[in-house]
């Protein structure tokens, strides 16, 4: 396929944009096989030079197009008479409804141009063919390739497990991917369990993915685990080298629990299908605990429902609580909150070994696992930790983010596949900052940059459902990395928290319904202006930045920061830049 089939129309003058809280730009619209391109006439508005518009056109959900005719009368004056002749012509809107939750209007001359354009976006916007996406054409000149691929690797996250047991080792069973398809190539497992047990134990389990170490807590030396279900089934089947692999990981008489993510009926019904979960006598020191969670359909119906109300202006604020309460999402920020506590306080403050799973383990498995670090451990909290425990949680562990993230909340497909689990979580580290200011080191500016850059990126780390996949695409040798992005100098600071100290201490998160909000930096970005917000938190940096230059002067400097950092700002519009 070649991207110049797709494109009907190239360019059309004279096109109008209007984007919320900014004034109208009128110019020349340029259709590239990635990118809408919107170049102002020079002059226009008030305006010093040209502006442009860049929008990466896989960041399009939805289009909707309109087609209106005019038609006027011009008047043309003869030696003996004036005549009127009707002049006829046509208007076309484009509404782009884009995945990052912003929404553009293109008001574009000529009902054939406005089909076109429309047509040509909506095609574009679907390819679905990864090595057809912008992360493999993007070459910027102050990055190299191979920069960022290699700064999170599992065996440094190993070595610092190493550094305090033995009881573990990195295991290459996965090394050509045949064990599972969805795991990376190394993962850390018992000691004292060899390859052939971990063969045999895989093919007990959905999808293969066998329990894996997911987390080791220092403190009191206990696991959190993750894996899919077990394949049970009807006939209650039993796998001893699976019985020995979770016995293993307790010690002696230890006590373990496993947090199922499904409900207890919804396990039992997955039973008749060939799945289930661990039966008492076969694990008798596993302690089953159900917490369902919503995933899939029901979340991303959830999602499209906060979205329509928050887009709609005109609610009184009885109705607009009453839809926000209807959608359910603070229950499932609520729900997935509870479950990682509970997850940390079973290793915490009853010092056992935690299994989590719910049917493939790729879900709401690493949207517990990954939260629980967070509330446990200070270093997921710092920036480099933070983005650590994403690569090893989520990326490396095999969420699938190509389905899952292949449209937002505005699209007309409703494909079974699509889930914003990964928003779920951003949500929640937002509610964890919110609640604890100070003990996160990066700020909402970089949660909202991750929510951008799953869905639409010219970065390839969250391209592709599983490490096989990225293998397969050659992902890492041919496109650039979002963290050798984030991590140069000039970006590293806008997404550092100023108010940040170091905190050792668990971060317990209170659910009540008055202490969970909505995440208004993110669901009303671009609705509100976040004016004051950025001027204050602007305020707050320069002070933070004064009392670190003036030690001795800042003992006594109380800064208040209760509210969250700022919205991040638009980004499409402003001088041309890499895209």
């Amino acid at each position: 396929m070649e991207f110049a089939e797709l494109i009907k129309t190239a360019k059309v003058e004279n096109v109008q944009l209007s984007c919320p809280g900014l004034p109208p730009i009128k110019g020349t619209l340029c259709i590239t096989s990635h990118h809408l391109l919107l170049s102002s006439q020079p002059g226009g508005h008030g305006e010093q030079g040209t502006v442009e518009l860049w929008l990466l056109i896989r960041n399009v959900d939805a289009v909707e197009k309109s087609v209106q005719n005019l038609g006027w009368y011009q008047t043309s004056r003869t030696n003996s008479s004036h005549q009127e002749t009707r002049i006829a012509s046509s208007l076309g809107t484009i509404t782009l409804k884009c995945k990052d939750l912003k929404v553009l209007q293109l008001e574009i001359p000529g009902m054939e141009e406005c089909l076109n354009i429309a047509s040509s976006t909506e095609a574009l916007s679907s390819v679905d063919s990864v090595m057809m996406m912008y992360p493999f054409f993007y070459r910027p000149q102050s990055m190299k390739l191979k920069d960022g691929w290699q700064l999170y690797p599992l065996q440094h996250y190993y070595q610092q497990i190493a550094s305090e047991t033995s009881a573990w080792r990195l295991s290459c069973v996965n090394g050509d991917f045949t064990i599972c398809s969805s795991y990376p190539l190394a993962v850390i497992v018992p000691a004292t369990v060899d390859d052939n047990v971990l063969k045999k134990a895989a093919r007990f389990r959905q999808g293969g993915r066998f329990p894996v170490l997911s987390y080791y807590h220092k403190k009191n030396g206990t696991v959190m685990l993750r894996s899919s279900q077990p394949l049970i089934g009807p006939n209650r089947k039993r796998c001893q080298e699976d019985e020995l692999l979770l016995s293993a990981v307790l010690d002696g008489g230890e006590r373990g629990f496993i947090i199922d993510t499904r409900s207890a009926q919804a396990a039992k019904q997955a039973r008749v299908m060939g799945g289930g979960t661990e039966p008492k006598s076969s694990y008798p020191h596993w302690k089953r605990l159900h917490r369902p969670l919503e995933r899939g359909r029901p979340l991303q119906e959830s999602f499209i429902k906060l979205v329509e109300a928050c887009n709609d202006t005109s609610l009184s604020m009885d109705r607009w609580l009453s839809k926000l309460e209807s959608s359910k999402w603070l229950a499932h920020v609520k729900g997935a909150l509870s479950t990682a506590c509970l997850a940390a306080q079973c290793m915490e403050r009853e010092e056992a070994c935690v299994l989590v799973h719910g049917a493939e383990g790729t879900d709401t498995t690493l949207l517990v696992t990954a939260l629980a670090q967070v509330i446990l451990d200070p270093d997921c909290r710092t920036l480099t930790g933070f983005q650590g425990l994403l690569e090893r949680e989520w990326i490396e562990a095999g969420h699938p983010f190509h389905f899952r993230c292949a449209h937002s909340a505005y699209s007309h497909s409703r494909l079974k596949q699509e889930a914003p689990i990964f928003l779920l979580f951003l949500d929640c580290v937002w509610q964890l900052g919110r609640q604890f200011p100070f003990s996160l080191q990066f700020n909402e500016r970089l949660l909202l940059v991750l929510f951008e850059h799953t869905y639409a990126s010219c970065y390839g780390t969250f391209l592709c459902n599983s490490e096989k996949e990225r293998c397969l695409c050659e992902v890492k040798e041919k496109t650039h990395s979002l963290w050798s992005w984030l991590n140069q100098p000039s970006e590293l600071k806008k997404h550092l928290n100023p108010l940040y100290t170091y905190n050792a201490l668990v971060i317990w998160p209170s659910v009540e319904p008055q202490s969970l909000q909505l995440w208004q930096g993110l669901f009303l970005r671009w609705i509100r202006s976040s004016q004051y917000l950025d001027e204050a938190w602007a305020e707050i940096q320069r002070l933070a930045t004064n009392c670190e230059d003036a030690p001795e002067e800042s003992a006594g400097c109380t800064l208040c920061h209760s509210q969250p950092d700022a919205a991040y700002p638009l980004t499409i519009t402003g001088t041309a830049n890499e895209g």
